[in-house]
């Protein structure tokens, strides 16, 4: 089946010198863990892994966009292996195309529940991105069947609540990801778990996890960073940690700005709240046998990483794969003493957590604008529109609180009252 490797590319240029060829390295930055495909028959894609490499040395794509590309692309290949077919299967007859053949495959794994309806989009998106730089680069046929384009009207609302609409080139082959009308959806359609949910998974994940899970977890509760500026923090960035005059709160500097600079989502630069014990206790970590034989085995680039693996790597080098394994086993471990809330919890839900809890608290002591202002600080909220969806999600979740006490309260009223009779 095909697998992805991570090469370390050093950019060179084939010269002849002397009747031979020799190749010479250019004064450009290597790229470091560029993802490429290789086939179960040990060949490469060539035409995806020139792709992955012109997205890296392109000012507009980082190499986390780049993986997630080429990760929709190996899903793809592995499918055309699985079906024995090659990427180029373009016959006359529409349903036996290969890009036909696989939405149609992705859509029903979505229906099966296999496939969530936002990944199955992304991942056919991503496919038909592949296709169309294939064609601008004249690496396949532009007479080949593949798609029928179209044009889709997209209406946009600006700060002032006014309305314009652009038109946006697509194609036949996109797979729409259909949301449910009115439902309130917080940043990556994740929900918060309760307070007494996280005492829970928190107390299992100290007897069944490992130290690092378990310090990531209560990172990710209680300041809301995302997973990825989670595993590029430095102990640097904590020792540097800040006072907050007169709260007593310490401060976190992350972002491309901070020194040393800490991995965010859109580069936004900011400084984030930590608990002082939680802080102790990473700062007790840092300087721990465990850590500090781990820093041993690393590279001189990744010895400053708060957390490494056992083998001294970098957890964001490889995607988070070891967290997401840990959390995986961590459900599993769940599912056996029976803790509910495990069961489609995702790291990312300790983000919602905290921002959920800290606009509960701001809202309370603060006027509107000053908790919604303090907390897209506190979350790095590239927008106030994605700050405003935990109010609205509050306000909605007291609404129905008791709405549903009212209905049952009534329901259960005419129900004894029907008994009575």
């Amino acid at each position: 089946m095909a697998s992805l490797e991570l090469i370390h590319y050093q950019p060179r240029r084939a010269e002849i010198n002397d009747g031979s060829l020799q190749w010479k390295d250019l004064k450009r930055k290597p790229i470091k863990n560029l993802p490429q495909i290789v086939w179960e028959d040990n060949s490469t894609w060539a035409e995806a892994n020139l792709w992955a490499l012109d997205q890296a040395t392109s000012s507009k794509r980082d190499l986390k966009t780049v993986r997630s590309n080429i990760s929709h692309l190996l899903a793809y290949a592995k499918w055309l292996e699985a079906e024995s077919m090659t990427w180029r299967h373009f016959p006359e007859r529409e349903s036996e195309r290969c890009l036909i053949r696989f939405r149609g495959a992705l859509v029903a794994a979505r229906n099966n529940g296999e496939l969530a309806p936002s990944t199955a989009s992304q991942r056919m998106a991503a496919v038909i991105r592949f296709y169309k730089w294939m064609l601008s680069r004249r690496l396949i046929s532009p007479e080949w069947p593949m798609w029928e384009e179209r044009s889709v009207g997209i209406t946009l609302t600006n700060s002032f609540g006014l309305e314009h609409t652009m038109r946006v080139s697509s194609t036949d082959l996109s797979i729409p990801n259909r949301k449910v009308a009115g439902a309130i959806q917080l940043e990556d359609g994740l929900l918060p778990v309760s307070i007494s949910a996280m005492k829970e998974i928190l107390a299992l994940v100290d007897n069944v996890s490992t130290e690092e899970l378990s310090l990531m977890l209560r990172i990710g509760f209680f300041t809301g960073l995302r997973l990825g500026s989670i595993t590029d923090l430095k102990v640097k960035t904590l020792m540097d940690a800040t006072i907050v005059p007169e709260v007593g709160w310490k401060r976190l500097a992350v972002g491309p700005g901070a020194r040393p600079p800490v991995a965010t989502k859109f580069s936004v630069s900011g400084a984030v709240p930590i608990p002082e014990e939680l802080l102790d206790l990473l700062l007790d970590y840092s300087i721990s046998t465990r850590r500090l034989k781990r820093q041993a085995l690393a590279s001189p680039e990744d010895q400053g990483l708060l957390f490494l693996t056992r083998y001294g790597n970098s957890y964001s080098g490889d995607d988070s794969r070891a967290v997401n394994v840990e959390m995986s086993r961590l459900r599993s471990a769940g599912k056996k003493e029976g803790i509910k809330v495990l069961r489609g919890f995702y790291f990312h839900r300790t983000r919602a957590t905290f921002a959920t809890e800290l606009m509960r608290v701001a809202l309370k002591f603060m006027p509107v604008g000053d908790a919604i202002q303090y907390v897209r600080e506190s979350c790095l909220h590239k927008d106030e529109s994605t700050t405003m969806k935990y109010i609205k999600f509050i306000e909605a979740n007291k609404a129905m609180s008791e709405a549903a006490d009212a209905f049952t309260s009534l329901f259960m009223g005419l129900a004894r009252g029907s008994a009575d009779e």
